[in-house]
């Protein structure tokens, strides 16, 4: 592929380094200081922010958003819509060792954060948990635990401490039924689980 052919298709900073073989959607933007590393894949319009590092074997869907001082390490997979707020962290080790190195694909967890997920600035996730589509994290939240579709969950460790409608806004339930004040989704709840009716 030709320079003129690549800047065709997406964006990167002259800041920036892109190792080979990559691959990256049309239309996604790598900011200054970014590295994204060789064998991950980057899907469509993503906003990659600055000093951001996108290891070997990650995925990250189309319509991604990565703020600033991010890691995306490897055996972490972001679906799409997902938004990575400024400085939140992922890990990759449950348990890490300098004088023991774990450093191959089979001592990494995989860390899944479903469709249309939000990750609040300086919210860390351990490996080896899911987030749930459409759930909310707040900042500076630690997440030790998989996480439902739809919660809002804040604090350390993370806890439930509402639900949220696809298009962000919280959802006031009544007799298990609600309906988002914004948008007028309609979604029904049943114990911790949350479904979308309309």
């Amino acid at each position: 592929m030709t320079n003129t052919e690549t800047k065709a298709k997406y964006f990167v900073h002259e800041s920036s380094y892109v190792d080979q073989p990559c691959e990256i959607g049309e239309g996604t933007s790598i900011w200054h200081f970014s590295h994204i590393m060789k064998d991950c894949k980057i899907g469509k319009g993503c906003k990659i922010g600055q000093n951001v590092v996108i290891s070997p074997q990650a995925f990250i869907g189309n319509n991604v958003k990565i703020q600033n001082n991010v890691s995306i390490y490897s055996g972490v997979v972001l679906e799409d819509d997902v938004f990575c707020g400024p400085s939140m962290v992922f890990t990759n080790v449950f348990n890490p060792r300098s004088a023991y190195p774990r450093n191959t694909m089979d001592d990494y967890l995989k860390t899944v954060v479903r469709k249309g997920a939000s990750i609040g600035a300086n919210a860390t996730i351990v490996c080896g948990n899911e987030i749930g589509q459409h759930a909310f994290i707040g900042a500076g939240s630690v997440v030790t635990k998989n996480i439902p579709a739809y919660a809002l969950v804040y604090g350390n460790p993370a806890k439930i401490a509402g639900w949220v409608c696809e298009c962000g806004c919280k959802l006031e339930f009544n007799n298990n039924q609600a309906s988002c004040s914004d948008c007028s989704k309609e979604y029904t709840k049943s114990d911790n689980l949350i479904e979308r009716t309309k």
